[in-house]
């Protein structure tokens, strides 16, 4: 018989997801209390949206935080030094 550790990820009384490992189960529980956050946000702003909506936008929000951010910036090349000009004294 074989013993399997099991992690769940509840809120608000509702079992949403499994994990067999305990850093996806506390990362996801990280990504849903974003969207928790991010959810209180939406209600607050100016753009009215239903509740199925706002909370479907949070959690797209939080899955996708890492492009909310913008594009990353490339570090910008150094221009090679010129070289040394040399003279020809005639």
């Amino acid at each position: 018989m074989a013993v399997t550790i099991q992690y769940l990820v509840v809120r608000n009384g509702i079992e949403k997801m499994t994990f067999t490992n305990k850093k996806d189960a506390d990362a996801y529980d990280r990504l849903l209390e974003l969207a928790e956050h991010l959810d209180e946000l939406l209600a607050s702003g100016p753009v009215a949206l239903g509740e199925q909506d706002r909370e479907a936008l949070a959690l797209f929000l939080a899955q996708h935080q890492d492009q909310l951010s913008g594009p990353k910036k490339t570090p910008a090349k150094k221009a090679a030094k010129p070289a040394d000009e040399i003279k020809v004294v005639a």
